[in-house]
């Protein structure tokens, strides 16, 4: 008898065990979902704030850089949307609880146009003063010399781009140099030519002779993803459509000045950028609206830029609006286009592309 009272009592104790540890495991299991739900919901959270943050940072540069074209025409750094103080004050003005905002604006217009390589309509011909920008920018930027590899030397990376942006795609390629879609079939994987303008500024890393290391560049020397832009398209005739390839001088970072610049007048390019960068705090500026205020300057008078090249108004720009939240961060970019509404007679600014990381 004894014996059928202990075993009832080890069973009942094994059940007791087996349903304390089903108890304690669902409870975990329960606790780790709970967990994860209040974790997920504030991450959903955090996402939604940083995404709002970062559009009030893009819209509040939008309503700047409208402000900015009704009352001037013309562009440089001397102006609001490029001064980081006058872009705090204005973000100041947002309400949030939490989170804070960081905004910068640069000119789009001061950077290379690629697109501008070719004459576009037409586009089998070379624009000239274009190609001469670019490959005094490409000889700054890799400093070719006889190990460097035959397509990656600047002539040949720039009749790789010819034969990339013009529409002919056949068997007469740029030079000797030069890539057809024949070339690029012959890769694994394989793609074809572009034979238009460049959409997006990562393509170029698809073209002959083109590497990482031109592309990105370095501490140093910038690469072409952040000199060149493929923006500036203007209407032509009917349906047809150009790029004028202007360069804002007023805007133009040094790696650009020193494409700009003529061959013979190169060592005078980081003189005129800080001169320019001095004149930006000074009363007595030049008159930054006129592309040849440079021949004012004591020392400048005998350069000649070529006139068909620079500008001093842009309505393209680069808005970049990182937003952070607790320890989450986002980082919104925007290229916008101002433009004059036609009804209103208001100047707007139109979201062109947008990118967020």
């Amino acid at each position: 008898m004894s014996k059928i009272i202990n075993n009832d009592r080890g069973i009942a104790l094994l059940l007791v065990i087996s349903v304390t540890t089903i108890l304690v495991a669902t409870a975990l299991e329960y606790n780790r979902r709970a967990r994860f739900t209040v974790l997920s919901t504030a991450a959903a959270r955090d996402r939604l704030k940083l995404s709002q943050l970062a559009s009030s940072g893009i819209h509040a540069a939008m309503a700047l850089l409208a402000k900015d074209r009704a009352e001037s025409d013309m562009d440089s750094l001397q102006e609001d949307w490029a001064n980081p103080e006058k872009i705090n004050e204005l973000l100041s003005e947002i309400p949030f609880d939490e989170g804070e905002i960081t905004v910068t604006i640069t000119d789009e217009m001061g950077r290379i146009p690629i697109n501008a390589l070719v004459s576009f309509p037409d586009s089998r011909t070379f624009n000239e003063s274009q190609r001469q920008i670019l490959e005094r920018y490409l000889y700054f930027l890799n400093d070719a010399t006889e190990e460097t590899p035959e397509d990656s030397q600047p002539p040949a990376i720039i009749n790789s781009l010819k034969d990339w942006l013009d529409f002919g795609d056949d068997d007469a390629i740029t030079g000797l140099s030069g890539a057809e879609s024949a070339f690029y079939r012959d890769l694994d994987p394989s793609y074809s030519s572009r034979n238009g303008p460049i959409a997006d500024i990562h393509d170029l890393l698809l073209v002959k002779g083109i590497t990482p290391d031109i592309f990105y560049g370095s501490a140093e020397k910038p690469g072409l993803v952040d000199v060149l832009t493929v923006h500036g398209m203007r209407a032509a005739a009917g349906t047809q459509f150009t790029f004028p390839g202007k360069i804002n001088i007023n805007t133009a970072e040094l790696p650009v000045l020193v494409a700009l610049m003529p061959s013979e007048n190169l060592d005078l390019a980081t003189t005129l950028y800080e001169l320019r960068q001095q004149a930006i705090t000074e009363k007595d500026a030049p008159n930054l609206s006129d592309p040849g205020w440079y021949k004012n300057i004591a020392g400048f008078g005998g350069l000649n830029f070529d006139s068909n090249l620079l500008t001093t108004t842009s309505d393209i720009f680069r808005i970049v609006s990182e937003a952070k939240v607790n320890d989450s961060k986002l980082i919104a970019t925007a290229v916008v286009e101002r433009q004059k509404n036609e009804k209103s007679g208001k100047w707007i600014c139109k979201i062109i592309s947008w990118d967020t990381k």
